[in-house]
């Protein structure tokens, strides 16, 4: 069933409501990252409840000279995405909807953490996205909100706002969703040339062997830490071909778990050949944080972390992650 297509907040709320309410935030130019979720939040909402998807273009989260103007606006198409991934309604409002008035005088403030990282590169952005974040939560009365991971500083703040304000709503993320040649699928991607979009593999590439890199370092201290002899472990790890690690065993026992500047130099490096292509890929930040804060990690961290990237290719500026667990694998127990 086509998806109702609503322009106020008065509409929305005069609906009859059963069930549950969740509401997918976007931008319009919808694609199978945004159909994820949407499917998702019918799974939670319920065949008796309900899913609100948005489409609104925020002018508040782009700064000057950013792509507010040619950001593609696509209802048409939005709404045909919203009604095969399930949506019970598409809330499109305008501007002076949303923002009546004018641009708001009270805004909220993303605090330090909106600071870092995409903040540090777009000042004033997460202000801009907990704003409308805010205002459409207040509008849509959910008692669910969906948020991509692929913005997981968004999607950070997002949860820290709602928890420190009291909005009383769940929060849920969705792991990202990527194309087939391992690019995060974002609405951006169609300003890509072919060959800006090859350069652009760099940003995954880069993430996977971060995360490759991890993957090895916390299976070869555990398989260190099964053993308890320097010698012993030596000999184990000879027996299992890992004749390097078994040469050095007992730097291997007394390794940092998942070892975090090891995992940033292995990202870097795909970037740092990226930056030699043509056209090249212009490195914003390759960072390793903590997600609870987005700061740095140190190389004794244990527990969840986020490995981001953001980078620009031509004009168009792109952004991934992945999250990884530290210190886990092998743990005494």
């Amino acid at each position: 069933m086509t998806p109702t297509l609503l322009r106020t907040a008065a509409e929305l709320h005069a609906r009859a409501r059963a069930g549950r309410r969740a509401v997918v935030m976007t931008m319009g130019a919808l694609h199978e990252g945004h159909a994820t979720l949407i499917r998702t939040a019918r799974e939670l909402a319920g065949q008796d409840g309900e899913v609100v998807v948005t489409v609104f273009v925020n002018p508040l989260q782009f700064g000057e000279g950013e792509d507010l103007d040619r950001y593609p606006r696509t209802l048409d198409a939005d709404l045909k995405i919203a009604e095969e991934a399930g949506a019970d309604t598409v809330f499109a409002p305008s501007v002076d909807e949303v923002y009546p008035g004018g641009e708001p005088q009270v805004r909220v403030s993303a605090g330090p953490m909106g600071e870092r990282l995409e903040g540090a590169s777009r000042p004033g952005h997460f202000d801009g996205v907990l704003t409308v974040v805010a205002k459409l939560l207040h509008l849509t009365r959910p008692d669910v909100a969906l948020y991509g991971q692929k913005d997981a500083q968004q999607l950070a703040l997002i949860r820290r706002m709602v928890r420190d304000l009291n909005f009383g709503i769940d929060i849920v993320g969705v792991p990202t969703v990527r194309e087939d040649d391992g690019l995060a699928l974002s609405s951006r991607n169609r300003y890509l040339s072919a060959r800006e979009r090859r350069t652009a593999l760099a940003l995954s590439a880069a993430l996977f062997a971060g995360s490759d890199r991890h993957a090895a370092q916390e299976a070869l201290l555990a398989r260190a830490r099964e053993v308890p002899a320097t010698h012993a472990r030596a000999e184990a790890l000879s027996a299992l071909g890992e004749s390097r690690a078994a040469a050095d065993a007992h730097a291997v026992a007394q390794a940092v778990p998942g070892g975090p500047s090891a995992v940033r130099a292995a990202a870097r490096l795909v970037l740092d050949e990226a930056a030699q292509l043509d056209p090249p890929l212009e490195l914003d930040y390759l960072a390793l944080v903590d997600p609870s804060d987005f700061t740095e990690i140190e190389d004794d961290f244990t527990g969840e972390a986020v490995l981001a990237v953001a980078a620009r290719v031509g004009t168009t500026r792109l952004i991934d992650n992945l999250p990884l667990t530290f210190g886990t694998l092998g743990a005494a127990s």
